[in-house]
């Protein structure tokens, strides 16, 4: 947990001296920021300390603060594919599933976050029938300037088998309050209407079953581990030996 609060802060920090703000309104946008943040990681630690859904299991000491103490049963949605299909519960079932929420434009977070994920499926395919049971799933929180084209080229980038998905405004935010995380926009600026996207960058697991099963911190960003700890949830989650 530590390590959490550590990221929390470091994250706060960068969006303080995104640039100065004097006035009362740009105040209480950073202020509104900084809530979003503090609130989405109050509400991940919740879920991490305090039973409440699905499953239970005993955790071993290792993967304490990433498995959840119950796994939470995903409740119904519809988003849309980077191939401009539905994509609604039943395709995160019967797999695991990788899932971060981000933005293509994005400047450092997303394809930080996406690139370490290429790199745990790359380890993956030593494990050939693992890699097969497993998929990465990016879900912009932009659906503004993300269409179904641009995730595309953006998801294929990292991995020509991961999924970029989007959706309504509405949709988008249920969908990310079943996992605690939050996003927020900043105004628009400029005359082409920039702006930038504050979001939960930790990266959930969804077990086959469809249920929010585990969380990989961004204190967590390392493939290896990341690998290592997927490998032992599976075999935990099959009531195999994990070590």
């Amino acid at each position: 947990m530590y390590a959490l609060l550590v990221s929390i802060n470091l994250y706060i920090a960068k969006v303080l001296k995104i640039e100065q703000m004097p006035t009362k309104k740009n105040f209480m946008q950073k202020l509104a920021i900084i809530v979003m943040i503090v609130g989405g990681a109050i509400s991940i630690i919740l879920q991490l300390v305090i039973p409440s859904g699905s499953s239970q299991m005993a955790i071993p000491n290792d993967l304490k603060g990433i498995v959840l103490p119950q796994t939470k049963q995903l409740q119904p949605f519809v988003l849309i594919d980077h191939n401009k299909k539905s994509f609604k519960l039943d395709a995160l079932k019967e797999r695991w599933s990788f899932l971060f929420f981000g933005y293509t434009h994005c400047p450092d977070i997303c394809p930080t976050a996406l690139g370490e994920l290429a790199t745990v499926f790359d380890n993956l395919t030593q494990e050939k029938n693992i890699l097969a049971q497993s998929q990465g799933v990016f879900v912009s929180i932009d659906p503004e300037r993300d269409t179904p084209d641009d995730l595309k080229n953006y998801v294929e980038y990292f991995n020509p088998k991961f999924i970029g998905v989007t959706g309504e405004d509405l949709e988008l935010k249920n969908f990310t309050k079943q996992f605690g995380a939050t996003y927020v926009l900043t105004p628009k600026k400029g005359e082409e209407g920039d702006y930038q996207v504050f979001h939960t960058s930790a990266v959930f697991l969804i077990n086959p079953k469809g249920e929010f099963h585990a969380i990989f911190q961004p204190s967590m960003s390392n493939p290896e581990k990341i690998t290592k700890s997927y490998l032992k949830i599976r075999k935990l989650y099959l009531g195999e030996n994990p070590q």
